[in-house]
């Protein structure tokens, strides 16, 4: 049966009637305002290119996006990082102390921290020993204060994105939200789920410039959902989240997708290269499917070869404390110089 889904019904009551903060600015958001005097903010007056408060909705990076992904600006919420967006989707749609959520380990650790930060449980339901989502104990895990559940896909640290069976199978019977994690998306030959977007009310989208626009420093996150979902979120974000060197930066990088094309190329041709490699060192015992710009490996004793190659000057990721990860490391695709080290010391 397909989900009567009710956003009113989701929406804590206390955000339900706030008035959002008015900044400044909001009140000209739909005017020319080049040629007016701005004597309303307590602003210093003289022009250091940032002396004046960022534009609170970060129209021209919303223009853009909107443009490449084909959607409607009023479908985005733009976030200092994706986990900002998280948080706010917990905060708006998640009573502290009351309601749960699930996510899927081993998956992105900052979903369990927010849950925690925010006094939310935390319903934990493994993968698959393929890493996919087990859907009839996620079902048996849920209960009338099951708000969300959080897919990464592809997932981290694992690599592989989930079958679009089961994502289809848990946005058609779940009456909360659906919160998918496209953060490495790029590097997939999987469409985007803001294909399905007009299709699902309860779907939520974060993306990140941090990865494959490699703007990782300048932290903006975007959030995709209906409009009615955003207006929500709109309500409860700080008027000034995204500042103005982050905004002028993402345009920049927005604007060079050429660029941007070509590093994906790359990073996809070197990480295809490494599994070549990693398929003769011995000490390799399992390669996992990869759709991200890392692989997850499984050594014979992880700990060791993590100080190995760290006494190398080579950092990668230890996740063998995850579940299902036991002598699990995930290495991240560098640079071709890089790479080569990471090969000479893995071969050594």
């Amino acid at each position: 049966m397909i989900n009567s889904f009710n956003l009113d019904s989701l929406v804590r009551d206390n955000v339900k009637v706030l008035k959002p903060y008015s900044s400044a600015r909001d009140e000209f958001e739909d005017f020319d305002t080049a040629d007016m005097v701005f004597l309303d903010a307590n602003e210093n007056p003289f022009n250091s290119g940032v002396n004046r408060y960022p534009d609170p909705q970060q129209a021209s990076v919303k223009s853009i996006l909107a443009k490449q992904h084909k959607v409607n600006p009023n479908q985005m919420l733009l976030g200092n990082g994706s986990d900002e967006v998280l948080d706010l989707i917990f905060r708006a749609f998640c009573e502290p102390k009351v309601d749960n959520v699930i996510t899927l380990p081993p998956t992105y650790g900052m979903y369990g921290v927010l849950a925690n930060i925010n006094a939310v449980e935390n319903r934990e339901v493994l993968l698959s020993t393929d890493f996919q989502p087990q859907i009839e104990k996620i079902f048996k895990a849920i209960d009338d204060n099951t708000k969300m559940i959080f897919l990464c896909s592809p997932n981290n640290p694992t690599g592989n994105s989930f079958s679009e069976e089961s994502v289809t199978t848990l946005l058609e019977h779940f009456n909360g939200i659906i919160v998918i994690d496209e953060a490495y998306i790029d590097f997939s030959e999987k469409e985007s789920w803001l294909q399905k977007l007009e299709q699902y009310p309860n779907l939520i989208i974060t993306q990140t410039l941090s990865k494959a626009y490699g703007l990782a420093g300048i932290r903006l996150g975007i959030c995709y959902a209906s409009a009615e979902i955003i207006s929500v979120l709109n309500k409860i974000k700080p008027p000034y989240n995204v500042n103005e060197l982050t905004q002028k930066r993402a345009l920049e990088r927005l604007d060079n997708t050429n660029t941007v094309e070509s590093e994906i190329k790359s990073i996809i041709r070197h990480r295809e290269d490494l599994l070549k490699v990693l398929l003769d060192i011995k000490y390799v015992e399992k390669i996992y499917p990869t759709e991200a710009n890392f692989i997850l490996i499984k050594v014979d004793d992880a700990n060791k070869r993590y100080d190995d190659l760290i006494a190398k000057g080579i950092v990668i990721r230890n996740r063998t404390t995850q579940p299902l990860c036991e002598n699990c490391l995930r290495l991240t695709i560098g640079t071709e110089e890089e790479n080569k080290k990471l090969i000479e010391a893995l071969k050594a």
